[in-house]
């Protein structure tokens, strides 16, 4: 963390400041609705203290369908300019290493008091959203609410029920009328997918391992983060409630900041690696085109998917934050979601770029002045960006160290394995089980992208990440 430039120790001020905090009453008044009797509900990997969301959906007589996202306020309780401000925006985003969570707010703040945890009245920002039969978003409303988490569930145990027909998960059964709840939610998020594939979103699905360690922080094992409906549901939703925000914030002539995934200027190399597995792209980027060959590929070679995954996210470009005013509307959208109106406000908790969202939503909201000037929204955009791609390489470095560590004693070991990289660098092999990833340093001559072979572990460097595998 210290290398790639963040500070993670909390600073004594902003010790001192959490220790003078008192949490806020949560309390209605004339601009906050009272929606605490709603049936709300939060999905979220089983581990996460930090919720940022609650959803809730209501079947229309119409067919339609409201869909209610509440996002925590947490500008409530971590005013501009204070220290626990300033922390927050210089690390900008929670890193998760798998062994130990860096979070962006102090955690007496994320997994609790501006968390949406579960049996406890919480203000929050709501992004009202109305959904009709063909999955398009008609009607778009923001306002502040108080809201009251009657479940807090789980990706793994919603998705085996909805998928596998496992178990109904304890947080469903106990509330009466939680199930209908959120079988309307699956409904309507597949109403919102089905919409945003017709308009060329891209279906991509990497293997991402996360360590797996016991009591002492050894790591014994890694475990592979599957798609299911539930995951679905909620990425569904938050990409239509930040598609919300963004054309809220426009029709307010509000700045806002952008976040934007350029058109690929490597698509040339897109086409060839199409054209490799027998598709014509055509020569101009084309979102729908692209879909197209990579629902076909999920549907044909589902094994070296995430392969092709991984390389069509590289050639795509990474994500970056612009800044929009009412005088300098910005063109570019987001070319893997296919939406031209893009921000992020779903996690307040955990990256800064949202905290800036909900101010600047909240200020428009009561006529008052933009929270930021565009020359210091400009600086944050830069920041942002900068540390969210920071935070990404210390994730994936750590990743690798575990993985080199859960294999330290096995060097000699034979393992199937598919080639997931040709390069001037070297060739890259991903083992099938467990998943790891490693450079072949022996008798790679030869081997081209999704070939599958044997490959002998040879040497581990955990510092370094390092994994060496010989082909046999």
């Amino acid at each position: 963390m210290l290398e790639a430039g963040f500070v993670p120790d909390m600073p004594p001020e902003v010790s001192r400041e959490v220790q003078a905090l008192e949490s806020k009453p949560a309390a209605s008044n004339g601009q906050t609705r009272d929606l605490r009797k709603l049936l709300w509900s939060s999905i979220d990997d089983r581990k996460s203290r930090d919720l940022d969301q609650v959803e809730y959906a209501e079947r229309l007589q119409n067919g339609n369908i409201r869909v209610l996202v509440g996002i925590a306020d947490v500008d409530t309780l971590v005013t501009l300019g204070s220290a626990i401000d300033d922390h927050a925006r210089t690390n900008s985003t929670s890193v998760y290493t798998g062994v130990r969570t860096f979070h962006m707010l102090p955690e007496e703040l994320s997994t609790d008091l501006t968390s949406l945890v579960e049996g406890v009245d919480r203000a929050a920002i709501i992004i009202e959203m109305t959904v009709n039969n063909d999955g398009r978003v008609i009607a778009n409303d923001v306002y502040q609410a108080l809201v009251h988490n009657y479940a807090k569930l789980s990706y793994e145990a919603v998705g085996a029920w909805l998928d596998h027909g496992g178990p109904m998960p304890d947080g469903i059964a106990k509330v009466p009328n939680m199930e209908a709840q959120i079988r309307t939610q699956t409904e309507v998020a597949k109403r919102l997918y089905e919409m945003r594939l017709a308009n060329g979103a891209l279906t991509l699905d990497t293997i991402k391992a996360v360590p797996v360690v016991d009591e002492s922080g050894k790591v014994k094992d890694l475990a592979v983060t599957e798609r299911n409906s539930a995951r679905d549901l909620i990425e569904n939703f938050m990409i239509a409630a930040n598609v919300a925000m963004a054309q809220i914030l426009e029709a307010k002539q509000a700045p806002l900041l952008r976040r934007v995934v350029r058109t690929p200027t490597r698509w040339d190399r897109i086409v060839e690696l199409a054209r490799e597995l027998g598709t014509e792209l055509p020569t101009q980027p084309d979102s729908r085109a692209l879909a197209r060959f990579l629902e076909s590929r999920l549907t044909s070679d589902p094994d070296h998917f995430p392969d092709l995954s991984i390389a069509i996210v590289k050639l795509l470009g990474p994500g970056e934050y612009t800044v929009q005013t009412a005088a300098s509307l910005e063109e570019t959208g987001h070319f893997g979601l296919a939406v031209n109106d893009y921000t992020h406000s779903t996690a307040p908790n955990r990256r800064f770029a949202d905290l800036v969202t909900q101010r600047s939503v909240k200020a428009a909201l009561r006529n008052d002045p933009a929270p930021y000037s565009e020359s210091e929204l400009t600086e944050i955009a830069q920041h942002c960006t900068e540390r969210e791609d920071a935070a990404r390489k210390v994730e994936r470095k750590m990743r690798k160290v575990a993985a080199a560590l859960l294999l330290h004693d096995r060097i000699g070991e034979v393992f199937d394995a598919i080639v997931t990289g040709v390069s001037s660098k070297g060739t890259f092999a991903r083992t099938i089980k467990p998943p790891v990833d490693g450079r072949i340093v022996r008798g790679e001559g030869g081997l081209q992208v999704g070939d599958k072979v044997h490959v002998k572990l040879i040497d581990t460097d955990a510092r370094r990440g390092f994994i060496d595998f010989a082909r046999t």
